[in-house]
């Protein structure tokens, strides 16, 4: 008993070999119940579904006219989006840090977190000047408008150079 359960802990897979696994199957299409049965040695069905939660970031996409009653949902990977994440795994710099499929994640994360302070910075702002001028401030409203479109550029820049990214 004590071999068996560490032999399955041998063939435990991480995250990111899981995600990297189900892109690979996913390029001539795999139904949902087939990765969950090929998976269910090497990790657990909440592991499996984080993975394919993971993998949509990277290309994996669902065909819903392919849905079968059996076999659940039809994934099929977008190839642009897949030769970026591979790329993205060949790259020296993550070999030596943490989980690449992680890591990528975080950035995305990131990247968006950015986006959304700017963006709600800069309508903050707007608000604020409107609400100004409304009230007879009108040098402070056009501070506060400044403000606001110095904010609304920076989210422009930051979007233009995310959109490359994501």
């Amino acid at each position: 008993m004590i071999e068996t359960k560490t032999e399955l802990s041998a063939v435990r897979l991480s995250q990111s070999e899981l995600a990297q696994r189900i892109l690979a199957m996913a390029q001539t299409g795999v139904y949902r119940e087939s990765l969950f049965e090929t998976f269910r040695p090497m990790a657990t069905k909440r592991q499996i579904k984080a993975a394919i939660a993971l993998t949509k970031q990277f290309g994996l996409h669902s065909n819903p006219t392919l849905r079968d009653p059996d076999l659940g949902t039809y994934y099929q990977v977008d190839p642009q989006k897949y030769e970026s994440f591979q790329q993205a795994l060949k790259s020296s710099a993550f070999h030596d840090q943490e989980d690449v499929a992680q890591r990528i994640t975080q950035i995305t994360q990131a990247l968006r977190t950015m986006l959304a302070v700017s963006g709600g910075s800069a309508i903050a702002l707007t608000l604020l000047g409107s609400w100004q001028i409304l009230f007879g401030h009108s040098e402070t409203g056009v501070l506060w408008w400044t403000g606001a479109l110095c904010a609304g550029g920076i989210w422009a820049l930051q979007n233009a150079i995310a959109k490359r990214l994501l």
